[in-house]
């Protein structure tokens, strides 16, 4: 995991994540870039606030009537302005450049981040929001530092440069000007702290949003199926109703601070002028300071007026950086231990003793668990929802971890080993076929990334794939769809078992493979399955017991724990739960045949 985020998930359990630590991590890796983005922004504003001296200076020269100063006074004031110009251009090049790249390391290290919780995680929560909020942390950020080079640091410069300018002219003045400056700084700052939860939660709903857009997107056949269209579309108008209703208080209180700003510095900078004014009338201030003191002291009240608008934009802009950091940041549910080894050279031997498991807030769904493959060995685990099958294959792949005992392959304890070789040493077939919005080419690969296209096309073959493969459109070119949606359940099934094949792992499970397929492509489906498991240490989760008649074993399941476990011969000549199953699914059998 990098750095940054590997410190923000140790430091998780002490606090929140502080959003300015958190980004200036990342600043640190573009040091050289930003340094000069700020060094441009600092000479820019100390050039703008000389050529107002510059102005003060050829006022002075053109009422002494000095015709032989003219010129220089011209060239010095027209040399500030291009310095100041081209200093601005400086630092908006570098800032192209090192602005970006902090988003571009930002969603880099949070999506790995993200790929290392465990299934829990993401079942938990909504994809959408997931994504939603990755994006608002990375443009969060962006905002953020732009804000802080173009909207908070001049401002504050250009204040104290005036206020020390305007010492030259009036010591008093500067004094006044920098207790105004200081408590304008004070109220402003409190009141924008007032409004933070206005912030925090307008950062929430408008998460929310982003997270029911993508979840009803991504489930549009469901919508249609069920003729939901215009309820979706009334849920969605009223969570986008609650998420600009946030956004709109936030958005008042920022603009009663405006208000307040304005009004105080409609007043100050008539003030200001007036003093001005009533010294020059008493001969101690020239034409030249009337002028200067005019557009410093607007500088500085309206750079205040700009630091208060920034600081207040900034403070929204962290208040949804830290409301998105606080969801993505959090600690990984499983890791690797220390000093874990690789899974290397295996032969495939899988045990489970005395294991207890119990999902968070549920009863236990394993109870002192007990099972013994040998290598090449195949068997099936039957028994009612619930019994506890599918929890023993997610176990077994460490998607968590148990309370009690141990899982062990090849006499290793599986979480004494790194969780990237245990699963490369498993490959799964689904009932439900997880495929990407990629090639069928690219999908069959992901079990292998290195594969060549001819070990790709053998793997298509062994199962069962390349005539529908070879009748697409674009044969292994072809886009699959969202989660395979072009492809039928038969076929998608067939793409998993390509993939388990490329992917060549000693253990492979077997999760419901067949049950969801209609009776021609179950048996198309079965025999690249007999294909697969030859060489394999098989464990088979299945409904249909016919599936499982060429089985090395059946281990019958109720309640977490194993009620028979044999041949399927010996099962079915004996009386017990596995006869009472085979019983109650004959008329199936029956009909299927029919």
């Amino acid at each position: 995991m990098p750095a940054s985020l590997t410190r923000s998930n140790d430091n998780q359990a002490s606090g929140p994540v502080r959003p300015f630590a958190f980004m200036f991590s990342y600043v640190r890796r573009h040091a050289a870039a930003h340094a000069v983005v700020f060094g441009s922004v600092t000479l820019a504003v100390a050039f703008a606030v000389g050529s107002q001296y510059s102005v003060k200076h050829l006022v002075d020269v053109l009422s002494a009537h000095a015709v032989g100063q003219v010129w220089w006074a011209f060239a010095l004031l027209a040399g500030m302005i291009m310095a100041d110009n081209l200093s601005w251009r400086i630092g908006g090049w570098m800032a192209s450049h090192a602005f970006v790249s902090v988003t571009g390391d930002l969603r880099r290290d949070l999506f790995e981040h993200l790929t290392g919780h465990s299934s829990s995680f993401f079942a938990d929560r909504m994809p959408g929001m997931l994504a939603g909020r990755v994006t608002a942390t990375a443009n969060a950020i962006y905002t953020v530092e732009s804000t802080c080079a173009w909207n908070v640091l001049p401002p504050c410069l250009a204040v104290l440069l005036s206020i020390g300018m305007l010492a030259s002219v009036s010591p008093v003045m500067a004094l006044v000007l920098i207790a105004i400056a200081a408590t304008l700084a004070v109220i402003l700052t409190r009141m924008a702290a007032g409004g933070r939860p206005l912030h925090h939660q307008y950062a929430a709903d408008a998460a929310a949003v982003d997270g029911e857009l993508v979840d009803v997107i991504n489930n549009m056949p469901l919508v249609r199926a069920f003729g939901a269209s215009l309820r979706e579309r009334e849920r969605f108008s009223a969570r986008v109703d609650r998420e600009m209703q946030a956004r709109g208080r936030s958005l008042r209180y920022l603009e009663r601070l405006r208000l307040f700003h304005a009004a105080t510095t409609a007043v100050l900078s008539a003030g200001l002028l007036g003093w001005a004014i009533l010294l020059w009338q008493q001969g101690h201030a020239s034409t030249g300071d009337v002028v200067l003191v005019s557009t410093l002291g607007f500088t500085i009240l309206h750079g205040t007026r700009d630091l208060a608008v920034a600081l207040v934009d900034t403070v929204q802009h962290v208040a949804r950086l830290s409301e998105a950091l606080a969801t993505l940041l959090l600690p990984h549910e499983l890791r690797d231990a220390p000093g874990a080894k690789r899974l290397n050279s295996i032969r495939g031997t899988v045990s489970f003793e005395g294991v207890n498991f119990a999902y968070p807030d549920s009863p236990s769904v394993l109870r002192e668990f007990d099972l013994h493959v040998e290598p090449g060995q195949r068997i099936g685990l039957v028994g009612r929802s619930g019994s506890g099958k599918s929890t023993v294959l997610s176990l077994l792949q460490r998607f968590r971890d148990v309370q009690q005992g141990r899982i062990l392959i090849d006499g290793q304890d599986i979480t004494s080993l790194t969780q990237e070789s245990l699963h490369a040493a498993i490959s799964v077939v689904p009932q439900d076929v997880m495929l990407f919005h990629r090639t069928v080419l690219e999908n069959i690969r992901y079990g292998r990334p290195e594969a060549t296209e001819a070990e790709v096309h053998a793997a298509a073959e062994a199962a069962g794939c390349r005539d529908f493969i070879q009748a697409l459109p674009q044969g292994y070119d072809t886009m699959v769809g969202d989660r395979g949606v072009k492809l039928s359940g038969g076929q998608r099934q067939r793409l998993a078992i390509a993939r388990a094949f490329l992917r060549n792992a000693p253990v492979l499970l077997l999760d419901e493979a067949t049950s969801a397929l209609d009776s021609e492509s179950e048996q198309a489906v079965q025999r690249a399955l007999t294909r697969l498991m030859q060489g394999r240490t098989v464990i088979a989760v299945a409904h249909r017991l016919s599936t499982l008649s060429d089985f090395d074993r059946i281990v019958v399941m109720q309640s977490g724990r194993i009620l028979q476990d044999g041949t399927p011969r010996e099962l079915e000549a004996r009386q017990g739960p596995y006869r009472e199953l085979l019983g109650r699914q004959a008329p199936l059998r029956l009909v299927e045949a029919a």
